[in-house]
């Protein structure tokens, strides 16, 4: 919490909405109109987004996707596409997307918004337009706290060598490589991994396996912390169900599998290591219930966000924007 609390007259700002400080939860005071607060709102995000990491806009009027579309580009940036894939989506309208569209029963982990790759947005938001019957939260968690929790000899490795991420799309496995990069051309595709540092590898079959060296860790560009930044406990292949894992493996071979991921040398990384992220993470995870109508809006460098299994509908919308690379 900051030594001296911030006050606006349209909005008031709660930093005990949970004990960890994430997200700050913020509610209209008159209007629930957003407009009408926006500029306590923006005030709001540029002082305390980079420090808290998160905050839930709660008992606002959001009037459908276009909406929320206006919302987030209020503060001053335009919303990105979604390129590059990793899970499958729907565009809702322009620079607004479906959460990523798994099974109600499926976990997503938590994780930062492409963090498989050298770019990535530095805003991202979520805004509820049907809550779960029950569950369905949007877990969120700390990645500087995250950084900090994870073994010092393991971090150190993952800051060392960097990330191997090799993805082979298609074949009823996973994302085509025409959803994936959202072109059925392939020049296209090749360019895209040119400009973009990936090595494109068309195979017999006409499928495509691509393999980029990637960060573990990064340095915030306004704070200048380092946070765990990566998708490693995803991409690796003992993510996967044990059963699921040997029928794959015996079915395509280890270096066709859907994704995988290594050290940037390409020597394998321990399933006890990744174990043990996934550990910290759990331990570093903050939730709450979903209701009609918030939005939350997370800094994607300093909070890592997920998915819980749910019951009955749920709709929840994203935008993203401000990108980023380190590498320019």
């Amino acid at each position: 919490m900051p030594s001296n609390p911030l006050t606006f007259k349209s909005i008031s700002v709660d930093h005990t909405f949970h004990s960890s400080g994430l997200p700050v939860l913020v509610q209209p005071i008159n209007s629930p109109i957003w407009q009408d607060c926006i500029d306590d709102i923006q005030q709001l995000v540029e002082q305390l987004l980079h420090i808290q990491g998160g905050l839930l806009f709660r008992g606002f009027s959001v009037n459908g996707a276009d909406d929320f579309n206006a919302f987030a580009r209020s503060f001053g940036h335009d919303l990105l596409n979604y390129d590059y894939a990793s899970t499958p989506r729907n565009e809702v309208t322009s620079g607004v997307y479906t959460s990523t569209e798994y099974p109600a029963h499926q976990v997503i982990p938590l994780h930062n918004e492409q963090a498989y790759t050298l770019s990535w947005p530095l805003k991202i938001w979520f805004h509820c337009e049907i809550a779960p019957e029950k569950d369905g939260e949007t877990p969120i968690a700390d990645s500087r706290r995250v950084y900090d929790n994870i073994a010092p000899a393991i971090r150190a490795r993952f800051a060392e060598h960097g990330l191997l991420y090799v993805r082979n799309y298609g074949n009823g496995l996973d994302l085509s490589w025409q959803q994936a990069f959202g072109t059925s051309d392939k020049t296209q595709v090749e360019a895209f991994c040119a400009k973009n540092h990936i090595e494109c590898i068309w195979k017999e079959d006409g499928e495509l396996q691509t393999r980029q060296i990637c960060q573990a860790v990064s340095t915030h560009p306004s704070t200048h912390e380092k946070v765990w930044f990566n998708q490693a406990h995803l991409f690796h292949v003992s993510n996967l169900d044990e059963h699921i894992k040997e029928t794959l493996i015996s079915i395509v071979g280890e270096e066709n599998l859907p994704r995988n991921v290594y050290y940037g040398d390409g020597s394998p990384i321990k399933d006890e290591d990744l174990q043990h992220i996934r550990q910290v993470l759990s331990q570093c995870q903050v939730s709450f219930p979903w209701q009609k109508g918030d939005i939350m809006m997370l800094d994607n460098m300093l909070a890592a966000h997920g998915r819980s299994t749910f019951s009955g509908d749920r709709k929840v919308i994203v935008a993203m924007a401000q990108g980023y690379s380190e590498q320019r």
